[in-house]
């Protein structure tokens, strides 16, 4: 069936089509293709879609048949399950009804998705201009109080078509829903409270804004992240418990064995004991801490070795252990389901695009008409090449186990088979030009060349070496000498020829499909422009860090770099997920030492105590000799400065003399907010830690099991498409014509698909048995029930 271009004109980015264009603009075409292909039209529809039951259907200009409505509605409901496949969304919040589709596309959109999360971003943003706010953000009471309500009104209207589809039901038993909407009332009321009274109050609700932050559309791997943390949490606990009845136990014991010592005054309470083992188990105050009864007796060392070794070195490094077996088995777990999830997705799909008389069949004017929905960026050209991929068995219709791997097919990035002859074969250039072009092809595609780079790259190492070692007037001559010397600039020259002759042989097209490529153009244009920065201002000293970048490329030649670079890339979608997890931390953490500590000056605090010498500001004891400590800078007076602090608290260097100071000056009680922050990024960063082992180690066995052969073949797929298939799928002239130009007609056209490298792909090549064993079971237990 071809594509009109008026079908198109109509079609969101995002593959839905609005209801009312649908009915009002998406039908003509339509109309128009049944009476040419009315007998191509199938009479019955396999399985109703919910959304166009009691529905009458007309038109200003003319009836169109109830059947073309029904098998449009039918592939907007496909392609629908099929995006809540994807997405991971539950079944239970699908559109069942025409009159709640309008509000379900309203925010399932692409437009809607950035205004929601720019409205998220902008809620968080207040902080900055809010008491107490950082001097150059700070805005009136009314202004951020105006931001707010607008902010939370946009909110709230996502919620409110969502209850238009889903229904309170379902959103009473859906928490993260739920959770938005009791934290959306309250802040709306304290809002309004603000506006009205035009002074803030104790708000430490504002720590709940990132939940707005981490349900938009664009932070689902976020949510994964938080619900592998929360998923992690118990054995977490539970190792948690056991470390905290030996920190309990050894300051029990710490206490009646150095509370009599006045020297030592981090035993004077049990309390105190207690706060004293809890910091010790982090390292950071040892061994100032064991000193003072070291003195008295060399055998109280005992005391402190012992209870490192058995809380620090022992039970922390148990606790990891167990939460990469957890975490571990919560990815494979994590992948069956979504497996099964997508699996389910496409048989709800199938039953909407089948037909009565053929129940197990899917043709291709079904399939494309799924497309126009589903993936509408996808051409004519890729959806015929899609649906030959899926059909293995060349009957010319999908079965549903051909349907259910329609997620990895679109994802597949089509290149005719002639696309691998070099680029400047049948172009317009002269006949001598396309014979430099061969020879530097064949000089860019032997290992030699390779060889030379990595001889010039050492070389330019030598040579940076050699210019840092010098002795220089000031930092702008070195920084000039460093990066425009005459070397520098000779081995820019050097890899800027090397650039070209990549470009020359291989094209840009094939030049740019390399990472490893992108990375050496990047650094190279870098490095051209700080030569010439550094002429214009020659103060930019921070531009000597372009010239050793390209050094990375030496870690290439090696295998164990190779792997270890391999595992970031596959770490990346996993570690920009925790980074934000780590700022809605930061934030919310951040909000409450706000709330708590703002306002109190630690200049000059402490006095008498045993930190008193880390807040001194100036020279208050008349000592000369006395130093200033700084950390009476280490605040919560605003956002940016609370960041900063939680940034040193997370690195745990003397992040003790900070709560101490804060106990000192608030309240005793303090310390619970700063051991709790401490618990928090540590139960975080250790899943973090478990993830790159579990990543390094995924990527390890892969490459045991898969050989370079096993890889193409799992990256790529050939499809072998015949003209007289093509014309049997589509018979419309017109689109027909404009396919001659990326088929043969009258033979056989082959295509190249090729799928992204990410930990997906690899996931089904490592559980590819697993994967079959799941399937049976899920299948067996659907008969069952």
């Amino acid at each position: 069936m071809a594509l009109s271009e008026n079908s198109r004109k109509v079609q969101t980015p995002d593959g839905y089509v609005r209801f009312s264009n649908d009915i009002a603009n998406g039908l003509d075409s339509l109309h128009q293709r049944s009476i040419n292909n009315s007998d191509d039209i199938p009479n019955e529809i396999g399985s109703r879609s919910s959304l166009n039951r009691d529905v009458e259907l007309r038109s200003p200009s003319e009836i169109t048949s109830d059947t073309d409505f029904n098998w449009q509605m039918n592939y907007h409901e496909a392609a629908i399950f099929l995006e809540e496949g994807e997405n991971n969304e539950k079944f239970d919040s699908h559109p069942c009804h025409p009159e709640a589709l309008p509000a379900y596309l309203l925010v399932h959109n692409r437009l809607y998705y950035t205004v929601d999360l720019v409205t998220s971003i902008i809620l968080l943003a207040l902080a900055l201009g809010e008491d107490p706010a950082v001097p150059a953000f700070k805005l009136p009471v009314w202004v951020h109080s105006t931001i707010e309500l607008f902010c939370l009104f946009i909110i709230g209207l996502e919620l409110g078509f969502k209850l238009r589809w889903i229904g309170w039901a379902t959103i009473l038993k859906h928490k993260r829903t739920m959770l938005k909407c009791i934290t959306l009332v309250i802040m709306v009321l304290e809002a309004l409270v603000i506006l009205v009274r035009q002074s803030s109050h104790l708000r430490v609700t504002r720590a709940l804004r990132p939940i707005f932050l981490v349900d938009t559309c664009h932070l689902g791997g976020v949510r994964r992240c938080i619900r592998q943390i929360l998923q992690s949490l118990p054995p977490i606990l539970d190792m948690l418990a056991l470390i905290f009845f030996f920190v309990s136990v050894y300051a029990l014991l710490g206490y009646h064995l150095f509370s009599e010592n006045h020297v030592n005054k981090s035993f004077q309470t049990l309390y105190d004991s207690f706060v004293t083992m809890f910091v010790l188990l982090t390292t950071a105050n040892f061994p100032d801490v064991m000193m003072p009864a070291y003195a008295i007796s060399k055998w109280y060392s005992v005391f402190f070795i012992s209870y490192l070794c058995i809380c620090l070195y022992i039970l922390m490094n148990l606790m990891l252990a167990v939460v990469y077996e957890t975490f571990t088995s919560i990815e494979r777990e994590k992948f069956k389901k979504l497996l099964l999830h997508k699996q389910q997705a496409c048989h709800h799909a199938f039953r909407l695009l089948v037909t009565k008389q053929h129940p197990g069949e899917l043709r291709f004017r079904q399939f494309e008409g799924l497309m126009r929905y589903y993936k509408p960026k996808k051409s004519v050209r890729d959806t015929l090449l899609i649906f030959k991929q899926l059909n293995t068995s060349n009957s010319g219709f999908l079965k549903i186990d051909e349907f259910c791997n329609i997620y990895d097919a679109v994802t597949l990035q089509w290149e005719a088979q002639y696309s691998n002859i070099p680029w400047y074969h049948g172009t317009w250039i002269p006949e001598r030009l396309q014979t430099v072009c061969q020879l530097t092809h064949t000089i860019v595609s032997e290992k030699y060349f390779e060889h030379a780079v990595t001889f010039i790259i050492l070389t330019n190492c030598l040579a940076m070496i050699f210019r840092a070692t010098q002795n220089y007037s000031n930092l702008e001559e070195a920084a000039h000498v460093f990066i425009s010397s005459w070397d520098a600039v000779f081995f820019m020259f050097c890899y800027v020829t090397e650039a070209s002759l990549k470009i020359l042989g291989l094209g840009v097209h094939q030049y740019l499909n390399s990472g490893w490529n992108c990375y050496d153009i990047t650094v190279t244009t870098l490095t051209v422009a700080s030569i010439i920065l550094i002429k214009m201002f020659p103060s930019w000293t921070f531009l000597v860090i372009f010239r050793p970048l390209r050094m990375l490329r030496l870690f290439k030649s090696k295998k164990r770099y190779r792997d270890i670079i391999g595992t970031m890339a596959l770490l990346v979608p996993l570690m920009c997920s925790t980074a934000v997890v780590m700022l809605v931390l930061y934030y919310f953490f951040a909000i409450i030492g706000m709330e708590l500590f703002a306002g109190y000056d630690m200049r000059n605090c402490c006095i008498g105590t045993a930190v008193e010498e880390f807040y001194r500001a100036s020279n208050v004891s008349g000592n000369a000799t006395s130093a200033i400590g700084y950390y009476y800078l280490n605040t919560f007076e605003n956002l940016a400065a609370s960041t900063v602090t939680l940034f040193e608290l997370t690195v745990v260097n003397n992040w003790f003399i900070l709560m101490d100071g804060y106990a000192y000056v608030f309240h005793p009680l303090s310390r619970f907010y700063f051991i709790l922050f401490y618990l928090f990024t540590m139960i975080v960063l250790t899943i973090v830690v478990a993830s790159v082992l579990e990543a390094f180690r995924f990527r390890i066995q892969y490459k045991r099991q898969t050989t370079k052969r096993d890889e193409e073949k799992l990256l790529h797929e050939e499809v072998h498409l015949r003209w007289d298939e093509v014309e049997s799928w589509i018979p419309d002239f017109l689109m027909l014509e404009k396919l001659k130009s990326d088929f043969v007609v009258n033979g056989t056209a082959t295509y190249l698909g090729c799928r992204p490298r990410n930990r997906e792909v690899l996931q089904k090549r490592m559980y590819r048995n697993e994967m079959e064993e799941w399937l049976r079971e899920n299948a067996i237990n659907g008969e069952q029930n």
